[in-house]
């Protein structure tokens, strides 16, 4: 309002500073609380952008090795010694659940009814599931955020432009002058917070929807994993099973073969 008079009694000019920096300092305490929390909210999204590209990058290669060393023919038992003792990430935390849950189902001996198997791979898959879910609500931690800058930002920069004009207007009412160098400050001001909006909102909805993405990939990719691991389990199951069920052959056939030789003993002995 004061500088709109000023511009008024000096022939309609303005000198102030119409700098962001200026624009900022000379704006309204409404404008400026809204400035604020706009350059909050951009600081605070840009800091969660850098840090889950980081994470992501970082999972994906941490798996990639995982996987190289899983698939490359180590023993399973020898390889949950190796990793549970290191630097834990939802991979490795996925595997070590399901091998603690498997080391628990066949602590008192491999189940022998099927039934028993099965219910032991389906306790794996779902300590694994389980596992897999935690960890990536975890890593989904901040991503509301994002999501709620790129919807809510453009609308509170709005906001601050709704007020900034109509200061301009209030000032025009003031002094019964129309010229730009009266309603331009406010106008400037308005409009700044428009673009503080926008600043904030548009690369949180594009981080928003490129982390998602990379989220969902690094989650599908877990849920591979669990179908893999489950699929040896069986595997080793069945393999199991088979040779349980040879040795119980071989016992039988020994056991015919030793009767059949002592009747012919005693068949003998009575000739």
């Amino acid at each position: 309002m004061d500088r709109a008079v000023e511009a008024a009694s000096v022939g309609d000019s303005f000198t102030g500073d119409m700098s962001m920096i200026g624009l900022f300092f000379q704006a309204d305490l409404i404008v400026k609380i809204i400035m604020m929390i706009l350059i909050f909210a951009s600081v605070w999204s840009w800091t969660i952008i850098f840090e889950k590209r980081g994470t992501m990058k970082k999972l994906n290669t941490r798996a990639n090795k995982f996987e190289d060393s899983f698939w490359s023919g180590e023993s399973l038992d020898r390889l949950y010694d190796r990793v549970k003792k290191g630097k834990q990430d939802p991979l490795l935390k996925t595997f070590c659940a399901g091998m603690e849950e498997w080391h628990g189902g066949v602590a008192t001996g491999l189940p022998s009814k099927e039934s028993l198997q099965a219910s032991l791979r389906q306790r794996v898959e779902r300590a694994m599931s389980i596992t897999i879910n935690r960890e990536m609500n975890a890593l989904e931690r901040g991503m509301t955020f994002l999501a709620s800058i790129g919807a809510t930002a453009p609308f509170i920069g709005l906001f601050g432009t709704v007020w900034g004009i109509m200061g301009s207007f209030t000032a025009i009412a003031a002094t019964n002058n129309t010229s730009l160098a009266v309603v331009a400050p406010g106008i400037a001001e308005a409009l700044f917070a428009t673009a503080l909006g926008l600043v904030a909102a548009i690369p949180a909805v594009i981080a928003y929807n490129i982390l998602t993405n990379s989220l969902h990939r690094y989650a599908d990719r877990l849920d591979a994993f669990v179908s893999e691991f489950s699929a040896i389990l069986s595997r080793h199951l069945d393999a199991l099973e088979g040779t349980s069920g040879n040795s119980s052959n071989k016992d039988k056939s020994t056991g015919n073969a030793d009767a059949d030789g002592k009747k012919k003993t005693d068949d003998k002995a009575a000739a």
